[in-house]
């Protein structure tokens, strides 16, 4: 008896969950349809302004963008999705400037998480909603973002050449009447210590002398030693009056 009882005891169970797994089905058949109808809507569906599908370079209407390959997002990229390749030109103005050569973006090592896009100081980058990236090969998601050719530096009018000239100019004569200033500070420097210096020696030759006053042999070795002195000086001058006139 018992495993009868045990039969129909199941065999009820069977049943229930059956009529519950049908009225699941039958409330379906008439819940009303949302299945997107992808890709024929692909026009006309709106995506979120959140959604986050792939890095661009934002251009504007005259084919230019902001990028001045600085390689802030390069550096913030947690996963180095981002590779900036950069050369250094001359401009028109005479200074040097970095410029952008390959902005290559790896969609398939890329998190979405926009650290390059919120660090960029030129607000150049951003990300749009073309989700439609599928490829057969690994290569294919590494991208060129910067995909239009790079403008030379645009030319300098006549004015801002000359602006620029005057300015050249202005630092050149303020830079030599600056040298010219230290030179005059370190001449007059140089004439007071050496005043100081012979008024020092005047002073010692003095005392030296008083000192050796009734010895003659003293006094002669003085006088001696300034003698020597005398003609190492008038030798010293007349070398440096040689040199000089070889130089003109």
């Amino acid at each position: 008896m018992g495993s009868v009882k045990d039969y129909f005891s199941s065999l009820g169970s069977g049943v229930a969950s059956l009529l519950k797994g049908m009225q699941v089905t039958g409330k379906e058949f008439v819940t009303p349809k949302i299945t997107e109808r992808y890709p024929e809507d692909r026009d006309t569906f709106k995506w979120p302004e959140r959604f986050r599908a792939i890095l661009t370079l934002k251009y504007d209407d005259k084919g230019d963008h902001k990028c001045i390959a600085c390689g802030t997002c390069e550096r913030n990229c947690p996963n180095g999705t981002i590779t900036i390749e950069s050369k250094m030109v001359d401009t028109p103005a005479g200074t040097k400037k970095k410029k952008l050569v390959r902005y290559l973006y790896d969609l398939g090592s890329c998190t979405f998480c926009q650290l390059c896009v919120t660090s960029c100081p030129t607000d150049a980058l951003e990300f749009n909603n073309d989700f439609e990236q599928g490829v057969f090969t690994r290569s294919k998601l590494v991208k060129q973002l910067n995909y239009l050719p790079e403008k030379p530096e645009p030319e300098l009018t006549e004015e801002q050449k000359a602006k620029i000239a005057a300015e050249r100019e202005a630092k050149i004569a303020a830079a030599k009447a600056a040298a010219a200033a230290k030179a005059a500070a370190q001449a007059a420097a140089g004439t007071a210590q050496t005043a100081t210096a012979t008024s020092a020696a005047d002073d010692a030759v003095a005392k030296a002398l008083a000192a050796a006053a009734g010895d003659p042999e003293k006094e002669a070795k003085i006088k001696a030693a300034l003698e020597r002195a005398a003609a190492l000086k008038a030798q010293r001058e007349a070398a440096k009056a040689a040199q000089s006139d070889t130089k003109k």
